[in-house]
């Protein structure tokens, strides 16, 4: 299904898909493509020799792994780990997201807690560490999709919705509709075109000056100020290679940059606001009532995947950088 492509960066290599898939896949693989293009030397030299041999090094296409398994057995666990079930109101114009109010123990925000600690741990197996790097690929997506961030209607996925004559949900428009059309109308229907357009606008175009804001939380050992009560987290009882058991956690709080990049997120869901660097009319519940949402929803809101997208890919790429090479973005 791939092929060897480069990816504007130095001498990487990507995998070019020759279709897109359903933060779907294709989301999921770009924001691993546009990582893999920041990646400081001791990042990239832990990526390749730790994941899988199956992902030849590349974030890319190990970013879709965490989807790929979580309904299987012995994974069906993972399934809360993608999201924060932030209870707001939207569409009162109320944004916010708390982890004491909306994360019992098993989301998003414990989950990168857990597998930013699981995946320097030098002793834990290279099997062990790459589950952790999956994850942290993963969810470092997830938590840039706006409405993993929103519990209004179960995340728009109890809102039904057409878009282009399909009919789908308001959750599946974000995670997959927008992006693929994308894909195809602009980026010659190749994930790696999409990223590396991506790569370049954060290099030198649009999003050039707004990079710098998108990594200004990326220290892995800032914790939360709000302590644990031994009886309010109920962490899943699986010790074995994942979350660990609350016995073991009682003093720790989730990592602070986690809440942070789900408040940023969780701000798109408002009907109203001002979000840097978006329409503020581009915001997921407004306009979502339209009798089809693939003309002018799409054009709104576009502009609103692609850079969650790329700053998803920014933050993953700053975020082991700071684990691994000491610093965000090492110079090149």
């Amino acid at each position: 299904m791939f092929s060897p492509a480069s990816l504007a960066t130095g001498a990487l290599l990507f995998a070019s898909a020759t279709s897109v898939h359903a933060w779907g896949n294709s989301g999921h693989e770009t924001i691993g493509y546009i990582a893999q293009a920041f990646l400081g030397p001791k990042t990239l030299a832990f990526v390749q020799k730790t994941l899988d041999s199956s992902y030849s090094g590349q974030l890319g296409p190990a970013a879709i792994w965490a989807d790929s398994i979580k309904y299987s057995t012995g994974w069906t666990w993972s399934q809360a780990l993608h999201y924060i079930d932030a209870n707001d109101s939207p569409l009162s114009g109320s944004c916010s997201v708390s982890d004491s109010r909306d994360c019992d123990g098993d989301c998003i925000l414990t989950a990168l807690t857990n597998y930013t600690s699981r995946v320097v741990n030098t002793a834990l197996s290279v099997s062990e560490q790459d589950i952790a790097l999956k994850f942290i690929t993963h969810f470092i997506g997830d938590i840039g999709q706006p409405l993993h961030c929103e519990a209004y209607e179960v995340g728009g996925n109890d809102i039904d919705e057409k878009f282009d004559g399909t009919s789908t949900e308001l959750h599946a428009v974000w995670d997959t509709y927008i992006p693929e059309k994308t894909i195809k109308l602009n980026h010659s229907n190749s994930i790696t075109t999409y990223a590396s357009d991506l790569v370049t606008k954060i290099k030198t175009g649009t999003y050039k000056s707004l990079a710098a804001s998108w990594i200004n939380c990326t220290n892995p050992t800032l914790h939360q100020r709000r302590s644990l009560d031994l009886d309010e987290r109920s962490f899943i009882p699986d010790s074995t290679h994942d979350m660990p058991m609350l016995s073991n956690r009682a003093s720790t709080t989730d990592l602070e940059c986690p809440l942070e990049w789900a408040k940023d997120s969780n701000s798109y869901v408002c009907s109203t606001g001002t979000i840097t660097f978006a329409r503020t009319s581009a915001l997921v519940f407004t306009g979502y009532t339209a009798s089809d949402l693939g003309t002018t929803y799409y054009t709104n809101n576009a502009p609103i995947v692609d850079l969650q997208i790329a700053k998803s890919g920014y933050r993953l790429a700053a975020w082991l950088n700071t684990l691994f090479d000491g610093t965000a973005m090492p110079s090149s």
